[in-house]
């Protein structure tokens, strides 16, 4: 689901570069069905990725930046709120960070103080 949003988010900023040249080089008059068709493929994208930020919200999950994949989950360890963190490409979900941190706070799991129902071996 990540790899497709941003594949479509790559998508829809390239056809919206092609529609502001085409309009650049060739105006708007005339081409009104060629105009039509490729808003029409944008705004396919964008309701495609729109149902996608939706479907990861309803799984409680905070979509944090398409390029990279990046998502949290929110969990409770030892009664404190944290964030899991997550991006395409990792193997696993290995970091952790505080609810005022953001990517740069990330932690190994294994640096988590209380482990509760998660299997880590002290």
């Amino acid at each position: 689901m990540l790899e497709g949003l941003r594949e479509d988010r790559d998508r829809v900023a390239a056809l919206q570069a092609e529609l502001v040249a085409f309009r650049r080089t060739n105006g708007n008059i005339g081409h009104a069905e060629e105009l039509a068709r490729r808003d029409v493929e944008i705004a396919d994208l964008v309701r495609r990725m729109e149902a996608a930020v939706h479907r990861l919200d309803e799984w409680d999950v905070t979509l944090r930046d398409i390029g990279s994949g990046l998502i949290d989950f929110p969990a409770l360890v030892g009664g404190r709120p944290v964030w899991l963190c997550w991006r395409l490409g990792e193997p696993a979900i290995a970091f952790w960070h505080a609810h005022d941190e953001g990517f740069g706070g990330r932690r190994p799991l294994t640096e988590l103080p209380d482990l509760p129902g998660l299997g880590r071996a002290d």
